[in-house]
């Protein structure tokens, strides 16, 4: 076996084995709740890691942080590498950066409302077509009038400058319902109850922050801390996945046929990423899936059954890992007869009757061979982790954070002159205008009184009576038009 692959396992005492280029074809890591997922997760990440590859991954337990620090010696490891065999094992720390959305646990990690999309933003708030047509008009607007949407704030005030401007804006842009517009900002409270305030602004996330390797060539394992995100507000956990796959894509160049991925991305809990989700973009998950492996960028969807994922998508995975299922009730013995049929033939195992008796620590695996072929799926023994399984402790946690080489570059929040500001001195140049307009007319208004001849009986004709009377109606739509009809009457006007 070659120093430059990725060992998963051993199956009958044969390696079971990711080629390198073969990184960027994705895979499905999939198994019920404590049959060693995660255990599955940090292998590959660590793999990719001593390859030279970046790697992107969810920490939804908090368990992934033990990736920095190194494995402590157990009998049952030591049986587990001399089972398989794993030649050169040994304990060993990864390079590991950590991000936390709330900024507690890890780097604080942002973007921008403009980056993010109406698209995406849509979908995390729920929207319904009416009011995700009207957010789309107010990207749209912002762009056209030179506003830059960068936090919370500024989409607020450009959806109440909307409000305040839809008759104008509605002969160019279409109907703006009030209601709509309403609903939206309601929709941007809960968001900010949930972490948004904190997600949207600057400085944003650089993406070469996330593909960097350490001075001795290994990738850097990019942890985002997502216990308390997955919890309180899972919508904007898989929006902001979501949003980071698109950018990736939208951005790095070409890769062509490389030796090894640029960075590989792992999905936990993937079925997030496809619940409610409308067709739309569900059509966009599977087209960037599709596409971005010419980026060199593999993705890896961590879920509990195969079935959690679309069709399309699971047709592109090429790595499969899949531990034990449990059949409990009929639905469970239909997943599981779906998740057989997910792997390659192989003729000497029962697929279904074998995925009810794995044990911790195995899995079927199949992965693909030189040319890009599904190889028949095994029953493997998985390769323990060199890493620590488990956490890291408060005081170490810390000490990978003050080592981190990106200390201080997100830390402190800015806010630069954007929407917000730019519709405030807008309005307070309408007031003053205003104001200014007040003080001539009542200057003129002045100057006439001065000028005026000498007081008239106030005694008043049956005709001025008349006029004055017809005036006070003004205030009605239908007087208004009355006394254009009457003055152009008595003015010899049609």
């Amino acid at each position: 076996m070659s120093a430059q692959t990725l060992l998963i396992g051993g199956a009958s005492g044969r390696p079971v084995v990711q080629l390198p280029r073969m990184g960027n074809r994705h895979g499905l890591i999939a198994g019920a709740t404590g049959t060693g997922k995660t255990v599955s997760l940090q292998i590959l990440a660590e793999g990719f890691s001593r390859l030279g590859v970046p790697v992107f991954a969810a920490d939804i337990k908090g368990d992934l942080s033990g990736l920095a620090a190194a494995a402590s010696a157990h009998p049952k490891i030591q049986e587990r590498v001399e089972t398989i065999p794993v030649p050169d094992y040994h304990a060993e720390a990864s390079p590991v950066l950590l991000w936390d959305l709330f900024g507690q646990n890890g780097h604080p990690i942002r973007t921008t409302v403009s980056e993010m999309g109406p698209l995406l933003l849509a979908n995390l708030l729920e929207l319904n077509d009416t009011q995700e047509g009207i957010l789309y008009a107010a990207f749209r607007i912002a762009d056209d009038q030179g506003l830059l949407l960068l936090d919370l704030k500024d989409l607020r005030a450009m959806l109440n400058w909307l409000g305040e401007n839809r008759k104008e804006l509605s002969r160019q842009y279409g109907n703006l319902a009030p209601g709509s517009i309403a609903a939206i900002q309601r929709r941007l409270l809960v968001l900010e109850e949930q972490g948004g305030e904190q997600f949207f602004g600057e400085p944003a996330l650089r993406l070469a922050d996330l593909m960097q390797r350490d001075f001795s060539g290994r990738g850097v394992i990019s942890l985002l801390d997502a216990t308390r995100l997955y919890s309180q507000a899972p919508r904007l956990y898989s929006a902001f996945l979501l949003w980071l796959l698109a950018e990736l894509f939208e951005e790095l160049p070409e890769a062509g046929d490389a030796d090894r991925p640029k960075l590989v991305f792992f999905f936990d809990e993937a079925h997030l990423l496809f619940d409610r989700a409308p067709r739309a973009l569900q059509e966009k998950i599977e087209q960037v899936v599709r596409l971005i492996r010419s980026k060199g960028v593999g993705i890896y969807f961590v879920t509990q059954s195969p079935t959690d994922v679309p069709a399309d998508v699971l047709g592109q995975l090429g790595l499969k890992l899949q531990h034990a299922l449990r059949a409990f009730t009929p639905k469970d013995r239909k997943a599981i007869r779906a998740a057989a049929e997910n792997f390659p033939v192989n003729t000497g195992l029962d697929v279904a009757a074998t995925l009810t008796d794995l044990g911790i620590g195995e899995a079927l695996v199949s992965s693909l061979d030189a040319k890009g072929r599904p190889q028949p799926v095994e029953r493997t023994l998985i390769v323990p982790p060199r890493s620590r399984i488990g956490p890291l402790t408060a005081e170490e946690r810390q000490a990978v954070l003050a080592r981190s080489p990106l200390a201080n570059r997100y830390d402190d929040p800015q806010d630069r002159d954007s929407a917000y500001e730019e519709l405030a001195r807008r309005a307070e140049a309408r007031q003053t205008e205003a104001l200014r307009r007040t003080a001539a007319e009542a200057q003129a208004n002045a100057g006439a009184a001065q000028d005026k001849p000498a007081r008239r009986s106030n005694r008043q004709s049956v005709g001025e009576a008349f006029i004055k009377s017809a005036a006070r109606s003004i205030g009605s739509q239908l007087g208004r038009q009355l006394m254009r009809g009457m003055l152009g009457a008595l003015l010899g006007r049609r």
